[in-house]
């Protein structure tokens, strides 16, 4: 069951869910791999996924049926996708914060 889908500066992303409750986030590749992943949420529209200390990325625009699979789960699926395959994919627990928007930096 597909749960959310933006189009962002990247490219887009995909947020799934399978009949077990495992959710699976698919988007588009980034440059270098992840180092000690975290997908840090706080119940709202928008996520973070720390890939690394150089590397991060927003997801805005959460569907609304997505929020509460996202609540319950305590680690998440990451699929980066070049060129219609797989780059890589990994396992990111989830760390579940307040308000996100106190972590988000804008330059």
């Amino acid at each position: 069951m597909a749960l959310s889908n933006e189009v962002g500066q990247k490219g887009k992303y995909s947020i799934l869910q399978n009949a077990k409750g495992e959710i699976m986030i698919m988007m588009d590749s980034r440059i270098g791999g992840p180092e000690n992943p975290r997908f840090i949420y706080d119940g709202g529209d928008t996520a973070i996924l720390y890939r690394s200390q150089e590397s991060s990325v927003a997801f805005r625009g959460i569907e609304p049926d997505a929020r509460t699979p996202l609540k319950s789960i305590s680690e998440i699926l990451i699929v980066e996708i070049e060129d219609d395959d797989v780059e890589r994919e990994y396992i990111a627990p989830m760390r579940f914060v307040k308000n996100i928007s106190n972590l988000i930096v804008k330059s």
